[in-house]
């Protein structure tokens, strides 16, 4: 059992049949009343986000989540393919549940899926890709001040903005937390 004052981001819990993870907290002690956390959770399966304030001393089943490194295979249009590195196994898993990572991971590389009681819920791109840029405007001097960005699309059609020295045929990293460049390879 975890009780509310002792949550932190990243945790998560079971309440109400539902699976949360802690997006962001807030510890509020009042002059009169008790202590709460203001919370910003989110339900790992929908994805749905709630804010709500919780009692410091109430508790939660904490939910244990697996994350496993899987190897990306390929997609047949809406089924993307996973494959365990241990057991070989394959994870079908649909476009709704991969839509935000998907498009940083080629095919064969690895990444991160998250299990509840052997379902897999979520996909995790690793934090920093290196991609092939594929298409983009032919950068023109002189005619910014400063930190001039463009419109660039990766091999796996991703749309990233980047500097205008960038060009095409160049590899660059990418942070798939935010989606920005971060440097030319």
């Amino acid at each position: 059992m975890i009780s509310a004052g002792d949550l932190r981001k990243g945790s998560t819990f079971e309440k109400d049949g539902n699976v949360y993870v802690v997006l962001d907290f807030l510890h509020v002690k009042n002059a009169r009343g008790a202590a709460f956390v203001r919370t910003k959770l989110r339900n790992v399966i929908t994805g749905t986000i709630v804010e709500e304030n919780l009692q410091t001393t109430t508790k939660f089943q904490e939910a244990v989540i697996e994350r496993k490194e899987m190897q990306y295979l390929y997609n047949d249009g809406a089924i993307y393919y996973f494959m365990d590195q241990e057991t070989f196994e394959q994870i079908p898993l649909d476009y709704e549940t991969v839509k935000d990572a998907i498009i940083y991971i080629k095919e064969n590389n690895h990444a991160i899926i998250k299990f509840y009681k052997g379902d897999a819920f979520s996909l995790d791109a690793p934090n920093f890709v290196e991609l092939l840029v594929t298409e983009t405007q032919p950068g023109v001097k002189g005619n910014t001040a400063t930190n001039a960005l463009k419109e660039a699309i990766v091999e796996t059609d991703a749309k990233i903005m980047v500097p205008l020295f960038v060009d095409e045929g160049d590899t660059i990293r990418i942070d798939t937390r935010s989606g920005e460049y971060m440097e030319r390879v």
